[in-house]
């Protein structure tokens, strides 16, 4: 949050945002930010003169929110809903985004919870997080059993992913673990794998930069970097 805040206010190239900065978030998000104007409170009365930054590009306009329509402008609708991330991480919200006929919904942070089945009924897209040990190390291991525990297994999200029927399925907020020196943490390979035992359809694995293209097909794009110029 701080780097997303405070780089978009920048000059160019990094950012030059020149109208206050909006959050939407659960009960807290108020407090997170003013706790963060505090820390950043010397950088900022500095760079204003020192880089000749406007005041208005730094401020931050909040809203907390609970489950329903978040926000909704220029045929843009945002659906927030309830997630079950732990008993003591409450609230947590995964998102809906509706845009001329077509969806996609982010899980956020989530064990397997009907709430979502409800919410992404339909959609066309749904990116869902997912983490993974190795085989019987959830029995060894009381540290992967509390981790594991607060978010959801590839087998378990590919009986949501079948539930559902997406047009495309795509992992996020990837926790491929171990707790175990000896012993590797799983693969993208190892994932998938687990993944096809209770869900055959379309999948991705998400990636830094890669983007989707929802239309009558959806197309994923990897992001390749350039190549170096030749000397």
């Amino acid at each position: 949050m701080p780097d997303f805040w405070l780089t978009g206010w920048l000059p160019p190239p990094w950012g030059h945002r020149t109208a206050p900065v909006r959050i939407w978030g659960p009960i807290g998000t108020k407090d997170l930010m003013a706790n963060l104007q505090r820390a950043f409170a010397w950088d900022i009365e500095r760079r204003q003169p020192d880089e000749n930054l406007g005041p208005e590009g730094v401020s931050v306009v909040v809203e907390e929110i609970a489950e329903g329509v978040v926000y909704e402008q220029h045929g843009v609708k945002v659906t927030a809903f309830e997630v079950d991330h732990g008993e003591l991480l409450k609230p947590a919200f995964g998102y809906r985004v509706d845009y001329q006929g077509v969806s996609v919904v982010i899980s956020g942070d989530t064990r397997p919870t009907e709430n979502l089945i409800k919410f992404a009924a339909g959609t066309d897209v749904l990116i869902h997080e997912v983490a993974q040990t190795p085989p019987g190390q959830m029995r060894r291991s009381d540290s992967a059993r509390r981790i594991v525990g607060h978010h959801t297994t590839p087998e378990q999200a590919g009986q949501i992913f079948t539930r559902l029927k997406p047009r495309l399925a795509v992992y996020s907020h990837i926790v491929l673990l171990t707790t175990e020196p000896h012993v590797p943490a799983p693969t993208v390979k190892d994932l998938v794998a687990a993944t096809r035992t209770s869900y055959q359809g379309p999948l991705k694995v998400g990636e830094d930069l890669m983007s989707i293209d929802i239309g009558p097909t959806i197309k994923v794009h990897r992001f390749v970097p350039p190549r170096p110029a030749r000397k």
